[in-house]
């Protein structure tokens, strides 16, 4: 049978499974790990030389499904450090072996958080493969090789890189004796193999190159600020700010300070970014209420940072303001709207005022989308439509409608009210009620994901398939997230 998400075998059973050692030699283990509180049992088999560093990369591989990486086998362009700060690499032990064209190949002593890879790939745009390595050893690496880094070295070089590998990766030879290197079986493959699910053992990446035992399997983090995300004061206090912040990307200085002191001057908190890498690191860390974006960027595309931060889970409720001097038109706009995400779009030369009212317009979109949640009842209405659910649940759908059309009668302007009664009558034959109650709540709230897509179902199912086709269009620029997106997209061709 195999293990659900999230399950994995004790390293001691696989130990033994593997004939790594005896029970009496596991039972030793445990007792010597025991007087080192917080150790790791693979790292107390390796200390006292129980078991040889290879077969417990081969059972640690087993254990997380991954590939595993032997640390003294690898090159590493000390380059490769700078898309993670020291201090995080050393908090959560994770060092990138390779930076190779999209891709990031990390070893790792925890892998299994998936945050850590989801915010390597958002920050850096690359596809992130991690290797799971000896804790110990791995620490002892990581000090090592930022320590080169800093003294302005270029490469890591393990311990038992062989010169004739080194000479075969074009390097001095000599190299080979600073690093104490002693052994001579290191093999070359033109560089580290993507990893498969499922399969068990070693792999060493070294530079371009890769050393490899067998191939296996994949997976986790980065946190800018050391003490991880829930220290991260700009998230944490979010919904306690005073004034709403402002991310305004633009490589132009002049434009990027003028506008950053208009709305400053209008009272909001303003971050500032002058890159596309930046203006990714700058959403992750300063969590914006708003994002002004320029389309024409160095490094990463406007366009692919729209692309990125909206299908993010994260980051994807932030609402962008695109401009742009060269992309013109309103089937620019509408094409950014729909296929991006963005909330507007503005040509340059714009106006001051124009800028305002988008930003003021975008905030309180978003305040209104999340008002939706929170709506003040009168407490009679409130109790309609508690009683009205509890109707619905019990299977009286008549009951669950007469209970929320009472409420109404108390607050005909409720939200949550119009929006269950349309679905509820929309499970009985009076389609057209149905449709009156959400065109209703969908003018109460224009965005309201759900409630468009509920009354372009309706709509549609009445034949009325234009008008299904104008609400499937609302409901793609309310869309959450890049896969519903999509679908809609793909539904949509199917009416035309």
């Amino acid at each position: 049978m195999s293990k659900g998400p999230g399950e994995k075998t004790q390293l001691g059973r696989i130990m033994l499974q593997q004939k790594l050692v005896t029970q009496d030699e596991l039972n030793g283990l445990l007792t010597e790990q025991r007087g080192h509180p917080g150790e790791r049992l693979a790292s107390t088999a390796s200390r006292v030389g129980q078991v040889a560093d290879v077969d417990l990369l081969k059972a640690l591989s087993e254990q997380h499904g991954l590939p595993g990486i032997d640390l003294a086998q690898v090159v590493i362009p000390l380059c490769n450090l700078e898309i993670i700060p020291a201090e995080i690499a050393r908090q959560h032990l994770i060092l990138p072996i390779l930076v190779k064209d999209d891709r990031v190949f990390l070893a790792m002593a925890d892998p299994g958080d998936r945050r850590a890879v989801d915010e390597i790939e958002f920050v850096t745009g690359r596809r992130v493969f991690p290797y799971v390595a000896l804790h110990e050893a791995l620490s002892r690496v990581i000090d090592k090789a930022y320590g080169l880094a800093e003294a302005g070295e270029e490469y890591y070089i393990g311990a038992h890189v062989s010169a004739e590998y080194l000479t075969s990766l074009g390097l001095s030879a000599d190299l080979a004796g600073q690093a104490g290197a002693a052994a001579s079986n290191s093999a070359a493959l033109s560089e580290p193999p993507e990893p498969r699910p499922g399969s068990q053992a070693a792999v060493i990446a070294s530079g371009d190159h890769a050393v490899v035992g067998d191939e296996l399997g994949i997976e986790d983090l980065l946190d800018r600020r050391a003490g991880g995300a829930a220290e991260r004061p700009s998230q944490v206090s979010k919904r306690e700010r005073e004034r709403p912040r402002v991310l305004v990307v633009d490589d132009e200085d002049d434009i990027r300070k003028m506008l950053a002191r208009v709305l400053e001057q209008k009272g909001y908190e303003v971050v500032q970014a002058t890159k596309g890498l930046e203006a990714l690191e700058r959403v992750r860390d300063d969590m914006p209420d708003v994002i002004l974006l320029d389309a024409m960027l160095p490094e990463v595309h406007g366009f692919d940072i729209c692309r990125r931060i909206k299908g993010s889970k994260r980051y994807g409720h932030i609402p962008i303001i695109m401009v742009s001097a060269i992309y013109r038109g309103w089937r620019v706009a509408e094409d950014l709207k729909s296929s991006y995400g963005v909330e507007a779009f503005l040509e340059k030369p714009f106006k001051i005022g124009d800028i305002l009212s988008l930003v003021a317009a975008a905030l309180e979109g978003a305040k209104v989308e999340t008002a939706e949640h929170d709506e003040r009842l009168t407490e009679e209405a409130s109790a309609a439509l508690e009683s009205g659910m509890t109707a619905y649940r019990d299977g009286d759908l008549e009951g669950a409608i007469a209970e929320l059309k009472r409420g109404l009668s108390i607050d005909p302007l409720a939200f949550s009210l119009h929006y269950h009664l349309g679905l509820l009558t929309g499970r009985t034959d009076n389609v057209f009620e149905a449709i009156h109650e959400l065109e209703t709540a969908v003018d109460l709230s224009p965005r309201h994901f759900s409630a468009l897509k509920n009354l372009a179902v309706l709509y549609q199912r009445a034949g009325f398939k234009h008008k299904a086709t104008e609400l499937w269009e609302r409901a793609l620029g309310a869309a959450p997230d890049q896969a519903t997106r999509q679908g809609i997209k793909d539904h949509l061709m199917s009416l035309l």
